[in-house]
């Protein structure tokens, strides 16, 4: 089955055609680096994560590029305000926004280009505008972007020109049209030198759209697969990036893709509402897969809603998906589909997991067959089943849940450093000497110690479940608070 995607320019569902066969070109638009990460980041990049997993998983070669803004008014502001230099700034949030997502288990993008980084690729891009009647300086060393220029502006969200004025609005000194958007901005005498670069146009540093067009036509080429970000990026962002690209005559993006906003109890996330919640927070307070789960386990397309009830019903599945691997993996010694490092793209995903993620990514019917297949070896392994009866349950259940970033055996869960190894070992053999105590007191009929053993390891956060072969334990999820 073709990859079919929800492509936010048409409205439509569209079969991915690559331009180049075999071969996949994303941009992702990343971070601004004013400060720490929020959900809201982790919302979208997160689903396009599992987006560039499963494009992978299909056999193609695939081209990530996510930016990182590091230049524009609200980092120079809030730099300012802390009285610390810009560019430390921005690269103090830019490596905490990496530690986050790598500690959420997300796949690094190929090209991870700064806007710093491409004034040069600027210039260019800005000269050929100009050339083409598109965009024009205004001596004072700001560039702009003439919108009556492309009889299309505005198509991207189907609006009118008329439908952006207000009655009576008065253009900024410099501009021709109120609705011109700068592609360059003149340095001000109030802002750092450090923060501006020599250009023929003036002095001065990036508009916020230009970049994604640069930076997108210099690693991506003319043309390119899909261009994807949050739904709060449409417009303006989205709809300049792609009115300035096609004014310079090239293809752009072939297909749109945008991820749905995130609520917190019930409200979009703001920090007047007392609902913002950093990644920084969130990791603190629950386990990272369990915060991924409950990030990616909607479509994308949907709002999701974060909250003690959404959280905890994800770390129940997750430790139910923890809680079957290992007992899979005891029955296999952890060898084949158990190991660590077991190539798990060799395995044949199931149907229903793969035509659910074929058709536009979804993920709430790629993880019915996830479950579908946990309820299959959790049976396999109450009936005693062998180890080749086990083995290829144990290995259909990691492969779909690496496409989703969640194998719980894999190394960045499940198999872990040795660190996070013999911290388990060390844990279980205190625990198996309480269950040990527990099965003594049961034997001999003295069902209040074994009742208090069970309760102390609750309380301990460890839940027993018994079972023919004697009682197993596994941390039991967080408690709503």
């Amino acid at each position: 089955m073709t990859l079919r995607l929800h492509d936010s320019a048409s409205r439509t569902l569209r079969d991915l055609t690559p331009v180049r066969g075999g071969e996949v070109s994303l941009y992702v638009c990343g971070p601004t680096t004013q400060g720490g990460p929020h959900l809201g980041h982790l919302r979208t990049l997160l689903a396009f994560d599992v987006l560039a997993r499963w494009i992978e998983r299909s056999g193609l070669r695939l081209t990530y590029v996510r930016n990182v803004t590091d230049i524009d008014d609200k980092i120079l502001a809030k730099a300012a305000e802390n009285h610390a230099e810009w560019w430390a700034w921005s690269l103090r949030f830019e490596r905490e926004f990496h530690d986050v997502m790598d500690a959420l288990g997300a796949r690094r993008p190929d090209y991870e280009p700064r806007a710093t980084g491409h004034v040069p690729e600027m210039i260019a891009f800005m000269q050929r505008l100009i050339d083409r009647g598109h965009a024009y300086a205004d001596g004072r060393g700001n560039v702009y972007f003439a919108v009556q220029s492309l009889p299309e502006y505005g198509s991207f969200t189907r609006q009118s020109l008329e439908d952006m004025q207000d009655a009576g609005e008065e253009p900024e000194p410099g501009k021709r049209d109120p609705r011109d958007f700068a592609l360059w901005k003149a340095a001000k005498p109030t802002e750092p030198a450090s923060a501006a670069w020599d250009t023929p146009f003036g002095r001065g540093r990036p508009g916020w759209h230009l970049e994604c067009s640069a930076m997108s036509h210099k690693y991506l080429g003319e043309t390119f697969d899909i261009h994807a970000g949050g739904l709060d990026l449409r417009f303006p962002h989205h709809e300049n990036e792609q009115a300035q690209s096609h004014a310079a005559g090239y293809g752009f993006a072939q297909l749109w893709m945008h991820s749905g906003v995130l609520t917190v109890n019930g409200l979009k996330m703001g920090k007047s509402l007392d609902n913002f919640v950093t990644a920084q927070q969130a990791l603190a307070d629950h386990p990272a897969p369990v915060v991924r789960l409950a990030l990616v386990g909607a479509h994308y397309r949907a709002v999701v809603e974060y909250n003690e009830e959404s959280v905890h019903e994800a770390a129940t599945v997750w430790e139910r998906f923890v809680g079957t691997a290992r007992r899979a993996a005891e029955v296999l010694g952890g060898q084949g589909a158990a190991a660590p490092d077991a190539d798990l793209r060799a395995v044949t995903l199931p149907q229903a997991f793969s035509e659910a993620l074929d058709d536009d990514l979804g993920v709430p019917q790629a993880l019915a067959q996830v479950h579908r297949t946990q309820g299959e070896l959790n049976s396999a392994l109450a009936a005693g089943a062998s180890p080749e009866q086990v083995e290829p349950l144990l290995a259909a259940l990691r492969a779909m849940l690496d496409v989703l970033g969640l194998d719980p055996l894999g190394p960045q869960w499940g198999g872990g450093s040795a660190g996070d190894a013999s911290e388990h070992a060390a844990l279980d053999a205190l625990v198996r000497s309480q269950l040990q105590a527990r099965a003594a007191a049961r034997a001999a009929k003295d069902w209040a110690l074994a009742d208090r053993i069970r309760d102390d390891l609750a309380a301990a956060g460890i839940r027993v479940e018994d079972s023919r072969d004697g009682a197993r334990w596994s941390l039991a999820p967080q408690a709503r608070a």
